[in-house]
């Protein structure tokens, strides 16, 4: 937690699972201010009994509380419009309260899943960078700092202060994509004689690497910027590998 300032209030996303309570006691046990927000996706039919009942836990807890319900239109990639529409509900929140940095309990076996995910997807270099620990996003500092503690390590610490959990039911949907891999592939690496949370995270390594050499480089392109948009020295940059001109593309976007 040595990257969390404790100067100012902190919102937690709080499923009620494992992870995020975790995160949520670790920081008020560290001595921060903080609220706990829950974003319902209404998945399943308890959802709504589940808030409430996360929202007297909290009570218990000496917590605030505050809850949003999604309403997610049909889609192809329920994943996807679940992430958008809870990124876009807490950025509801912030705007509603003097809070700008909120802390998701991303851990290490989530990143292993992320990469891995981005990998099956056809995702470059950057892509498979994984998460990053601290990102700005619409209106917030967002800060994931259990990234790299294992999901035996906080399931562990809730065992032993003898505190329950809730389980989503969604987790086990294996139709959704991080789960399949979760519950699938994973085990079915772990069955072949390999670890998969060390496997991916080398390449999450690796990739960050790449990444870093790529934008060297791309520091070199000088671009230049003018009134109605920008350019750069055709030679300078059709003389580069395919990964330094799309970065310098980025950049020029």
């Amino acid at each position: 937690m040595a990257q969390i300032s404790p100067q100012h209030t902190i919102a937690v996303g709080w499923s009620g699972g494992i992870d995020s309570t975790a995160l949520l006691l670790a920081l008020k046990q560290a001595g921060h201010t903080v609220q706990a927000w829950h974003i319902d996706h209404g998945w399943h039919a308890q959802s709504a009994a589940w808030g409430h009942a996360l929202q007297q836990q909290a009570q218990a807890w000496g917590i605030p509380y505050l809850h949003h319900r999604l309403t997610l239109p049909a889609a192809n990639n329920r994943e996807a419009a679940a992430r958008q529409g809870r990124y876009q509900a807490f950025s509801a929140l912030a705007a509603e309260h003097p809070i700008r940095l909120l802390c998701l309990a991303h851990h290490a076996d989530d990143q292993a899943e992320t990469v891995c995910m981005r990998l099956l997807q056809g995702a470059g270099i950057q892509g498979c960078c994984g998460m990053r620990a601290r990102r700005s996003m619409f209106n917030m500092q967002l800060a994931r700092p259990l990234l790299h503690v294992r999901k035996h390590e906080l399931t562990q610490a809730l065992q032993q202060a003898a505190i329950t959990t809730l389980e989503d039911p969604s987790n086990c949907d294996t139709s959704l994509w991080r789960n399949h891999i979760r519950h699938r592939l994973f085990p079915a690496i772990v069955r072949s004689g390999y670890t998969p949370t060390s496997l991916f995270h080398r390449w999450q390594q690796q990739a960050l690497r790449l990444n870093s050499i790529i934008h060297q480089q791309a520091d070199l392109i000088t671009i230049t910027r003018e009134q109605k948009g920008c350019h750069v020295v055709w030679s300078q940059w059709s003389e580069q590998p395919q990964a330094i001109r799309v970065a310098v593309l980025q950049r020029m976007v």
